[in-house]
């Protein structure tokens, strides 16, 4: 091969049409291994550790990160879709669909004889104008309003916690969330289990939203939404706490496995001996100087346990219905833990740093770092604590918060497969809804957008002289591929089904594709949408990308020894 010689003995070039064949073949390969995963009718890929671990996922965030990818072009191809998904939490297959799609379509323009720029040139033009239509295309959340706070009229009374968090979401519709949740969760899970999830997804994202926040980046935050696993049951029993489950219980066994009307007291004490920081001897001649000397040494600690008992007699009194129970991020010690025992109280210790904002975002009060600062105020409520044995491991159950902004999903399942399944798509939902709040705006799935755009730049493309027009035509064509791949995983004819998809939607009907019958249906009526931000991103990433590889004419690859004498 004239194009491929040697530099010097370490390192290669491969230089001209040849650099990018290598990369189009590359960008065709991973395009291949992950476009049977697109949407819900996917198929699972088996991945296959050293050691014999075994995962199945439909997830391409998870296949991207876990894949062994040596190819360097496939590679970056591979990073620049993992970079979606941590910008939007969705949309890694897609983003490597459209670039493995638009060198595809490039590879043909380019044997011809059209030189790369030109190329890239149309295919940028083409992506400004459709990131345009994408705000044409969006619908404000809005709209969906209306129809829901009338429906929800007529519902009966719910329970007081859930009336709490509808109350405040009150500008938002839920059955428009749930469809999201929904549409993201079916392309990862089966229809039965992501239907189950739905609900939990969003009730999840409702809970943690603060409207009232100052600032409005922050008015969710879903690292308040704790993930605990459970391998026991089945799938289906998955479940949201509105409250918190610790994965630890009480350290004492004579403390209360269950306790009801419960002052939380979350706190950051040291409640154990410490040795001095500085090197002490203490001399005694006496027992009894070394009785007053262990006292002594005990004293500190135990005066700050003595304070809250102090505070548990002063919020409790005598009344025997009352529970008081003490969260603490620091060790207690046994006999601290004997004496907050004796007083009926529980005490948990070592908590998360993480659980220590979520219990004040749950039950309310605030965290407190020293024994001076104990006051009614800073305590919580929780209706019922209760500890949940499963094997070796303890479970330590506040629930029945009131106006919580913190709650947990409580993943079970039989193994570690469908745990770990449930787990990466319940992230993805929570992304989803999260986007969908913060967008205020959401797109049409099942491949309406697409076609769409596709129209739009077909009318674009007239606007434009000159040769960069084949640049637009491989763009829209390179957008096809996802409602093009959405039948043919589907087992439809996806010729058919393309062909029927552009006719009626050149008639200015609103269409998109159904993958259960083979024919064409409305997203809106059927609930299936996208986000605004994830398609805004899978357009600039899947087009930067391949405008990108197009423009490489040489690869260079250089030993480490390079230069160095034989």
């Amino acid at each position: 091969m004239q194009s491929l010689h040697s530099i010097n003995a370490k390192a290669d070039v491969i230089s001209s049409l040849h650099a990018l064949a290598a990369n189009i073949t590359a960008a065709k390969g991973i395009m291949n291994v992950l476009k049977t995963n697109l949407g819900p009718n996917g198929t699972l890929k088996m991945l296959v550790g050293g050691a014999g671990q075994i995962k199945l996922t439909k997830d391409g965030n998870v296949l991207l990160k876990e894949m062994q990818i040596q190819h360097p072009t496939a590679s970056l191809i591979a990073r620049t879709a993992v970079a979606q998904d941590d910008v939007t939490g969705d949309g890694t297959t897609s983003v490597v669909l459209l670039a493995g799609e638009l060198l595809r379509q490039a590879e043909r323009y380019v044997h011809e004889g059209l030189h790369p720029r030109i190329l890239v040139e149309g295919m940028e033009l083409a992506r400004d104008e459709t990131i345009k239509y994408l705000d044409v295309a969006k619908i404000p959340i809005n709209e969906f309003v209306d129809k829901s706070s009338s429906s929800s009229k007529s519902e009966e009374k719910k329970p007081e916690i859930e009336y709490d968090v509808n109350k405040r979401n009150n500008d938002l519709s839920r059955e428009l969330l749930r469809n999201v949740a929904r549409t993201s969760l079916r392309t990862k899970l089966s229809d039965e289990l992501a239907d189950h999830l739905t609900d939990i997804v969003v009730d999840a994202v409702l809970t943690v939203r603060n409207p009232n926040h100052p600032n409005q980046d922050s008015q969710i935050d879903l690292h308040m939404v704790e993930i605990m696993i459970m391998q026991h049951k089945s799938e289906f029993d998955t479940k949201l706490v509105r409250g918190l489950v610790l994965d630890h219980g009480a350290r004492h066994p004579n403390m209360s496995k269950r306790s009801e009307n419960c002052f939380i007291l979350t706190a950051n004490i040291g409640l154990e001996w410490e040795k001095t920081e500085v090197n002490s001897a203490f001399f005694y001649s006496s027992a009894e100087q070394r009785e007053k000397l262990v006292a002594s040494e005990r004293k500190h600690v135990n005066d700050k346990v003595q304070s809250i008992i102090a505070l548990k007699n002063k919020v409790c009194g005598d009344d025997l219905t009352k529970s008081f129970v003490c969260v603490n991020q620091q060790g207690i010690d046994p006999i601290s833990l004997d004496l907050l025992q004796k007083n009926n109280i529980i005490g948990i210790r070592r908590a998360k740093k993480r659980n220590m904002e979520r219990i004040p975002l749950a039950c309310g009060g605030y965290a407190i770092n020293s024994d001076k600062d104990l006051i009614p105020e800073c305590l919580g409520h929780a209706d019922l604590v209760y500890e949940h044995v499963l094997g070796e491991d303890k479970f330590t159950f506040i629930e029945g918060v009131k106006n919580a902004f913190s709650c947990t999903i409580l993943i079970r399942g039989p193994n570690r497969h469908s745990i770990n399944q449930i787990k990466d798509a319940i992230r993805d939902g929570l992304r989803a809804v999260k986007n969908t709040i913060v967008d205020n705006d959401v797109i049409l799935g099942a491949g309406c957008f697409e076609v769409q755009a596709y129209e739009n730049l077909m009318k674009f493309k007239k606007t434009v002289d000159g040769r960069k027009k084949l640049g637009i035509q491989a763009f829209a064509d390179a957008l096809l591929a996802i409602p093009r791949t959405l039948a043919n995983n589907a087992g439809h004819d996806q010729q058919e089904l393309l062909i029927k998809l552009l006719q009626e939607t050149e008639k200015g009907k609103i269409v998109g594709l159904d993958l259960e019958t083979g024919d064409l249906l409305d997203p809106k009526q059927a609930g299936i949408f996208d986000n605004y931000c994830v398609k805004k991103q899978f357009l600039h990433l899947g087009s930067i990308i391949a405008s990108k590889l197009l423009l490489v004419d040489e690869i260079m690859r250089a030993g480490r020894s390079m230069g160095k004498k034989q």
